[in-house]
């Protein structure tokens, strides 16, 4: 009786929280195109199923076939995989909907060899998503087997389909997900919907599970700035006239206005409903505080950690124990006890309003309605959480050449580049390709090799341009090496293209040896004997002349001895003008510097001559005296 009360308190919780908003779910599709029969191709939507593992970021072709036998495939298939054909194409099985759930019918065509499913509807109707059935004893055994994609289409595509397949045609499709997430730019948004409580079943041990695989690729996403993550807790809120009932305060906080069912499902024991909106409360608010200190991915170790210590089922899910998980990563314990506020108080909280808020659909991403749900770049994520899958999904959001090398490994993506280098140019001497691997295939653009930059298409052409092009693999131009000589036909001095050197004839990428004794282009002088070499040529004078290249001419050897007699007799001429100019210069020099020297001194030491002339003046001057 208290489970049935406590889950009827929990549907009322849900139920107000659907009446007061207008609630919008969103089909996420993946496009569906007919290949073949010529005469039917087109192109559809299908709504990816919400288990499996469809490919996001790549896409599958296969034939169709229909069952004969079992088209609802509520039922094992008999035959040891029937549906996986001979050819080397996978089998995309169509099957029809009604009868058992969706996961079901795809698990038993996964058990018979299919690669893909198609269900079609039974009626003329929108598409919707076909969701794994609520938890039971029937589905626990298969739903987390299942790692097939599927989709489900309209009838009127599906009847398309089976005419095609009773005339006996050849049905050829293409379920594509390159396109089903957004990737505008070089940042995945992500957020993660999830739940603290960890009594809710499969789905919780699911989400439980997901964080715990995938928390090292988020921290490195993170850590590197290539994804921004927000953590995100669905709570429902308690209708007016129930605020002061006793199932309202056992699972609310703040006066009614956020709520979380009953763990146990029951009001008499174990845990209530408040306890987990108070914890999700704190795990938002650890989320926040480490944001702001530039570490927003300890909310992966907070929320791994706090399962492990303070498990519901161990009886530690506590305040305290979430205390000491945050003393362990060296959170600010009152920083977050601030963002928290008080959960008894009848005010809004900040944190949980905006919860509520972000929980509602805009654009065109859909009301949040499925606990865990993951968002990628505003589009709602359909499938398993699984740690691959997931990571798939998250490269496929990022534009193309920009992902992160995680993106680019083995285990999540094939590289195209690695089969006919991807149909792009490559130069396979200088091991040197246009071809980039991207998560969603390839591109063909031309490389930067060593500072060097190559242009061209990508596809057939890409030529090293710049001064520096010759350092690799000699700029794709002609370049060869004989008896120790080498010659190239690229020229740092230009910034593109090949021109054969001298000697040589061609386009650049291949050059031949002039023979220019042949073509009679050099050493035509009178008796002058011509011998042509690689690249160059020798020719010889006949007596005792001397050949000049320049000049094709030959010249008197004695006339080249007078011309150095002659160049030296000038060179001695000069030698001896600059000497004797020396001599000279000294000469004048020293006589100029007496007679400044004797100007000084008569000023202070008179010469005897002076001393004579100044006693004969003086003379009759002292005998005037005597008389």
């Amino acid at each position: 009786m208290k489970v049935c009360v406590a889950a009827a308190a929990a549907v009322t919780l849900f139920a107000a929280w659907l009446i007061l908003v207008d609630a919008r779910f969103v089909v996420e599709k993946s496009s569906i195109a007919v290949l073949s029969p010529h005469k039917m191709r087109t192109k559809r939507d299908g709504a990816i199923g919400n288990f499996g593992l469809p490919d996001y970021g790549g896409f599958i072709v296969g034939s169709v076939m229909y069952p004969a036998k079992g088209s609802h495939g509520c039922k094992v298939f008999d035959g040891d995989k029937p549906f996986k054909l001979q050819s080397h194409r996978p089998t995309i099985v169509l099957l029809d909907r009604g009868e058992c759930y969706f996961a079901l019918k795809v698990w038993h065509a996964q058990l018979a060899g299919a690669a893909a499913v198609l269900v079609t509807d039974s009626i003329d109707e929108s598409l919707i998503t076909m969701d794994s059935p609520e938890e039971s004893s029937d589905a626990d055994g298969y739903i987390e087997k299942i790692v097939i994609p599927s989709a489900l289409i309209e009838k009127s595509f599906g009847d398309l389909l089976k005419d095609a397949l009773n005339n006996k045609d050849e049905v050829l499709l293409r379920i594509d997900w390159r396109e089903s997430v957004p990737h505008p730019d070089n940042r995945v948004e992500y957020e993660f919907w999830t739940n603290s409580n960890d009594e809710c079943g499969a789905r919780c041990d699911e989400q439980m599970s997901f964080v715990k695989n995938f928390k090292g690729h988020a921290q490195i996403l993170e850590r590197g700035g290539y994804t921004l993550f927000t953590p995100h807790y669905i709570t429902w809120f308690c209708p007016p006239p129930f605020i002061l009932s006793s199932q309202c305060k056992s699972q609310c906080i703040n006066h009614g206005r956020y709520c979380a069912p009953d763990p146990e499902k029951d009001f008499g024991e174990g845990y209530e409903g408040k306890d987990v909106v108070y914890e999700n409360l704190r795990q938002l608010c650890v989320h926040r505080v480490a944001n702001e200190s530039n570490r927003s991915w300890v909310w992966w170790d907070y929320v791994t950690d706090f399962h492990v210590r303070c498990s519901m089922k161990e009886k530690r899910y506590s305040k305290d124990c979430a205390e000491e998980v945050m003393k362990s990563l060296d959170l600010p314990l009152e920083k977050i006890k601030k963002c928290m506020g008080d959960p008894e108080a009848d005010v809004e909280n900040e944190v949980l309003k905006n919860e509520q808020q972000v929980q509602i659909g805009r654009g065109s991403r859909g009301d949040i309605t499925i606990l865990p749900t993951l968002v990628l770049n505003n589009v709602q994520y359909r499938g398993k959480l699984e740690r691959t899958a997931v990571l798939k999904a998250v490269c496929s959001g990022f534009k193309e050449t920009t992902e992160p090398s995680v993106c680019l490994s083995g285990d999540v993506e094939t590289n195209e580049c690695l089969e006919r280098n991807g149909g792009c140019w490559e130069d396979k001497k200088a091991n040197i390709s246009a071809c980039k691997d991207t998560f969603r295939g390839r591109v063909c653009e031309c490389p930067v090799v060593n500072g060097v930059q190559y242009k061209g298409d990508g596809y057939t052409t890409c030529e090293a341009f710049g001064p520096a092009r010759c350092s690799i693999n000699n700029g794709g131009c002609w370049s060869e090496t004989k008896k120790g000589l080498t010659f190239s036909a690229c020229s740092d001095s230009k910034a593109n293209g090949c021109q054969c050197p001298v000697g040589f004839i061609g386009d650049g990428n291949k050059c031949e040896d002039v023979d220019e004794c042949k073509e009679r282009s050099a050493c035509q002088c009178d008796g002058c004997s011509c011998k042509n070499t690689w690249g160059s040529y020798d020719c010889k004078c006949k007596g005792n002349l001397l050949y000049i290249k320049e000049q094709d001419v030959c010249i008197e050897r004695n006339g080249s001895r007078f011309g150095r007699f002659l160049a030296f007799v000038v060179i001695a001429v000069v030698v001896g003008a600059g000497l004797a100019g020396y001599v000279f210069y000294k000469y004048r020099l020293r006589s100029y510097m007496d007679s400044e020297i004797m100007a000084i001194m008569s000023q202070y030491m008179p010469l005897d001559q002076q001393n004579n002339v100044v006693h004969a003046e003086a003379q009759p001057l002292r005998q005037e005296g005597t008389v």
